[in-house]
């Protein structure tokens, strides 16, 4: 059998509110409840994260989504039109751009709680 990661908990102030700004910028469906104190976003039909409320401090981490060109765009705009600020470098200022200089597009956003997502298009860490 093949190893897939299932679901990863997201630590955060308010599992709710970080739960449904994920969901609504990836444009995936979520609950405000699941199994145990969670709050899911399903982002496929095999991984679900799964938001927690902890007390500060909140350990920050960095989520990673790779996704076609046309859900990156729609994504990219839902983001825009929520008024996420977002940046071309993992550790640049906010740029408002997108990065294209690794066979593909790259952005990141910081949600409230500071975990980072990343959006690309196509995997550097997979090139050969």
């Amino acid at each position: 059998m093949a190893i897939f990661l299932d679901h990863i908990l997201v630590p955060a102030r308010d599992r709710v509110a970080a739960a449904r700004q994920l969901a609504e910028l990836l444009g995936v469906p979520w609950s405000t409840t699941g199994i145990g104190p969670f709050a899911p976003v399903f982002v496929n039909d095999g991984l679900t994260l799964d938001f927690d409320t902890w007390p500060e401090p909140i350990p920050l981490s960095h989520y990673c989504f790779r996704v076609s060109d046309a859900e990156f765009d729609a994504i990219l705009e839902r983001i825009r039109a929520a008024g996420v600020a977002f940046r071309s470098a993992v550790h640049g200022p906010v740029d408002s751009q997108v990065d294209t200089a690794h066979g593909g597009k790259i952005v990141y956003w910081n949600e409230p709680d500071g975990h980072q997502w990343e959006m690309l298009t196509a995997s550097y860490a997979r090139q050969p």
